[in-house]
């Protein structure tokens, strides 16, 4: 596997949290902001984690905490614009991100799993 920096994916995340740090840069509700500052940064952090674990099984499970994460910014958009913290307009340009960066997500585990199951089946 390559250097999680190198990974599309990462990268990806890696842009979402600092988006979500700008929305968020005078956001009052320090709880509200925390946390989805905190779920924004799992994201980027378990793909790496998971990239440098040493192995795919580890990666695999790192990556479904990445992705479990990608669900919980996207939950908490819908509260900000709720609460008005964000425009729709913003809460829906993040929410295709997360969903792009969530599907990402699933086709490296998809090829993940795949790359395991031939290389068992050459064994």
């Amino acid at each position: 596997m390559r250097n999680f920096e190198e990974l599309r994916v990462w990268q990806d995340a890696r842009l979402l949290v600092n988006d979500i740090y700008k929305m968020t840069a005078i956001c009052k509700d320090y709880g509200f902001k925390d946390q989805i500052q905190r779920a924004a940064v799992s994201i980027m952090n378990n793909i790496a984690e998971g990239s440098e674990s040493g192995s795919d099984s580890l990666f695999i499970r790192y990556l479904k905490i990445a992705k479990a994460s990608c669900g919980e910014v996207r939950s908490m958009l819908f509260l900000c614009e709720d609460l008005q913290y964000c425009s729709v307009d913003t809460g829906i340009i993040l929410r295709n991100k997360t969903i792009i960066i969530s599907s990402s997500i699933q086709k490296l585990i998809e090829y993940l799993n795949k790359s395991n199951n031939n290389s068992a089946t050459k064994s």
